[in-house]
């Protein structure tokens, strides 16, 4: 039985990929239900070399995502799946030998009351015969976390209409909150299901828990989207931050007053400062192992933690200080006069001629990981001048020098064909933007005339005008007053990428 369902499993081609593979090819043996298709994604930044996946029972597909990190790779996995459901595994955890079979049954009964996703079980290996390392307790929290895309399953739509994972989250840390918070704040439901998987503990080192405090990065980006009572959202107490800022400054002004020869402000500063960090050892080694060694390691790491997490948290709020709710996630644009010079009817590729600027401003955008389309009125099909094959031999060499684009939409209709698709209708803007999976509110349309600002418009996307000498002085006025206007295509993308942030 195939369930409607695809696997989407992000990778840093980590050993225990194959190893999951391998569970989920058992999991599929005899009778028991398969996905329509796994895709692993490869999110390796050197991914010169080919990532080898075999399974004997399962449909196995290998896409790139350029090492953009965990919530750009399941973006890329999901928007090339076909199924109304999508099942998130991260590469390193074990599912059991009825995993499958168990997920179909999740899903059915998600589907009975009307879900938008079910969260899988995670079991965390305990130590055996001792109390768990700090190290050891921050991976088990993830059992008991609320929303956790080592193993979840969204329905596609859903996906599509909150515009998938924030691609801003570049660790695997508060993508899955952030993804679901949005889901549930728009009115749907997320179920628990029976399924479950081993999640391992990371391995640790001496400095695994300092190096976590990156984390506050994404928290600072949590905050700017959701306020400040996100973490109660989430299911999620209030944190240590106050704490770490309290130590820090306690920190900051003993030595400030110190070097300013100010001693009895240093002498309480550093006090208070002593007492903090204190209570922050302590209380991490009462709850952990009783060991000379795990005491070393938290007495000077309890010293690091608190200045390292104020400073991530202090270069989260910088860099996210004009972050938007919802960036943009897809531009598309016109072809003749907007990226490539307008050749009358160009039937010959040998005319393909890029607009100043134009490669390095959709550079910019594939670098942010915008997604692009070109929609394009291309008549001279419909009138005889120019043939099917010509057109096809013309984008191909546009694709050759400006692409890849993630999409093309193109309409070889004239004016009394009355068709849904010819711009100023909106019909090649909304097919680009169900193709690329995102919503047409999330998309923009750069181009050279009314035609575009009103097809945008009237599919409920954005659009930037990018006049020529061609373009009418209504059709500017009318964007000055519904869209925007822009000098160049690279002023258009500096548009599209401040809405971006």
């Amino acid at each position: 039985m195939i369930v409607d369902c695809t696997v989407v499993i992000p990778t840093i081609g980590r050993e225990s990929l194959h190893r999951l593979i391998a569970a989920l090819d058992e999991s599929a043996g005899g009778v028991h239900p398969r996905p329509a298709e796994v895709i692993v994604v490869d999110d390796r930044r050197d991914s010169s070399s080919e990532l080898e996946v075999r399974s004997d029972r399962l449909a196995v597909n290998v896409l790139r995502s350029g090492g953009r990190g965990p919530a750009a790779a399941r973006n890329v996995g999901w928007r090339a799946a076909a199924t109304r459901w999508i099942a998130f595994l991260d590469d390193d955890v074990l599912p059991g030998a009825d995993w499958l079979a168990c997920l179909a049954d999740d899903l059915n009964r998600a589907e009975s009351v009307r879900a938008a996703g079910s969260q899988g079980g995670l079991l965390v290996p305990a130590a055996e015969g001792r109390r768990a390392t700090d190290d050891e307790r921050r991976t088990q929290r993830l059992a008991t976390a609320q929303w956790i895309t080592a193993d979840m399953a969204y329905r596609r739509d859903v996906l599509v209409a909150v515009g998938g994972f924030d691609e801003r989250f570049p660790r695997a840390y508060r993508e899955d909150s952030d993804i679901a918070l949005r889901i549930t704040s728009a009115g749907h439901r997320i179920v628990r299901g029976d399924r479950r998987v081993t999640h391992p503990v990371a391995p640790a080192t001496a400095m695994s828990s300092v190096r976590a405090q990156i984390g506050n990065r994404d928290n600072a980006l949590m905050r700017r989207k959701f306020g400040g009572d996100w973490r109660t959202r989430i299911g999620e107490g209030p944190g240590r931050m106050p704490a770490h800022v309290a130590t820090t400054a306690a920190l900051a002004t003993g030595a400030l007053a110190a070097v300013t020869g100010r001693r009895t402000t240093a002498g309480v500063a550093a006090t208070a400062w002593a007492a903090l960090t204190t209570q922050f050892a302590v209380r991490r080694f009462l709850d952990g192992p009783p060991t000379a060694g795990e005491a070393v390691r938290l007495a000077w790491s309890s010293v690091l933690i608190p200045p390292v997490a104020v400073w991530h948290r202090l270069v989260g709020e910088w860099t996210h200080r004009s972050a938007v709710p919802e960036p943009v996630l897809a531009v598309l644009l016109d072809r003749d006069d907007t990226i490539i010079e307008d050749g009358p009817f160009l039937n010959d590729p040998n005319g393909v001629r890029p607009l100043p600027g134009a490669v390095r401003a959709l550079d910019k955008l594939r670098e942010r990981g915008i997604l692009l389309g070109i929609v394009s009125n291309q008549s001279g099909v419909a009138r005889g001048l120019i043939t099917p094959e010509q057109l096809l031999a013309v984008n191909a060499e546009v694709d050759a020098v400006l692409g890849p684009f993630d999409t093309w939409q193109v309409c070889v209709h004239d004016d009394h064909h009355q068709c849904a698709c010819r711009k100023p209708r909106p019909g090649m803007v909304l097919a680009a933007a169900e193709t690329l999976g995102v919503p047409p509110e999330r998309c923009v349309m750069i181009g050279d005339t009314g035609g575009d600002v009103n097809a945008a418009l009237a599919a409920n996307a954005r659009a930037v005008l990018v006049p020529t000498d061609r373009t009418r002085v209504e059709e500017i006025q009318h964007a000055r007053s519904r869209a925007r206007v822009a000098a160049t295509l690279t002023d258009a993308v500096s548009m599209v990428l401040r809405e971006s942030r």
